[in-house]
């Protein structure tokens, strides 16, 4: 038993029994320990930027609310977290989620963007602030695949023949337009999503492009991920829940 003891305590502390590196300078000791200010910011900062780019890349990212179409659920210059990771998984968009997704066909062909200043494009580019320039929009999922979508009239809105109780509608608005437009019965193929806008008569969604190739579909493809919460102001924070309207018995096909 002493000389297992004596063994330990020698690669412990040397063969003089006294700690590594006691002989040696303090000031050696120190600079072993500590690197220099100047080495470590850039370096911490690195990780920073990494992480960051990460995150934006696969877990969440922001996004500037540029309209009114979403109101009064969201305002314009609102800054919302968009959940990226659930997709990984195989998750698909479902009614009722507020989503963001890449323009499926020129739906934005016309409207005046704002170019992103170097900066702006930089920080975008690691999420560390919203994405500047990029064609995206934001809308609600109103009906999946193999849903049958109709309005007649000002609504209510219909999905599989159940009319929808809709609160999140802007005040004032119809459920449905009664333009030509905005009368429509529309079944979703597979892959693809129908969606509109909460502000529904101040809202180029789904309605307006069904003289598009895709006849206003949106393919499940083109969804970055589904807004979860209102991070900016703070004034406007909250979550984005499902509205109840979307779990009524029989909406299911």
């Amino acid at each position: 038993m002493s000389d297992l003891a004596t063994e330990e305590r020698s690669e412990r502390e040397g063969p003089e029994g006294n700690p590594p590196d006691e002989g040696a300078p303090a000031a050696d000791r120190t600079a072993k320990r500590r690197r220099p200010l100047w080495i470590e910011l850039p370096f911490l900062a690195g990780i920073a930027l990494v992480l960051a780019f990460l995150i934006k890349t696969f877990l969440l990212q922001a996004f500037l609310i540029p309209s009114g179409s979403m109101q009064n659920t969201l305002q314009v210059d609102d800054r919302v977290l968009v959940d990226k990771l659930t997709p990984w998984f195989g998750s698909e968009p479902d009614r009722g989620e507020v989503v963001v997704f890449r323009d499926p066909g020129d739906w934005l062909v016309g409207r005046p963007a704002k170019e992103p200043t170097t900066l702006q494009k930089a920080l975008g580019f690691v999420g560390l602030m919203p994405a500047a320039g990029e064609q995206h929009l934001i809308k609600r999922v109103v009906g999946v695949a193999g849903d049958t979508v109709e309005c007649k009239g000002e609504g209510p809105l219909k999905v599989n023949g159940k009319a929808l109780t809709e609160p999140y509608v802007f005040q004032g608005n119809t459920a449905c337009s009664t333009d030509p437009e905005g009368q429509f019965k529309v079944t979703v193929p597979a892959g693809h999503l129908w969606v509109m806008g909460d502000h529904r008569q101040s809202s180029q969604d789904s309605r307006y492009h069904r003289s598009d190739p895709r006849g206003g579909m949106v393919p499940v493809t083109d969804v970055v991920g589904r807004a979860v919460v209102v991070a900016w102001p703070v004034s406007h924070w909250s979550t984005l829940p499902v509205p109840a309207t979307f779990d009524q018995p029989g909406l299911t096909h």
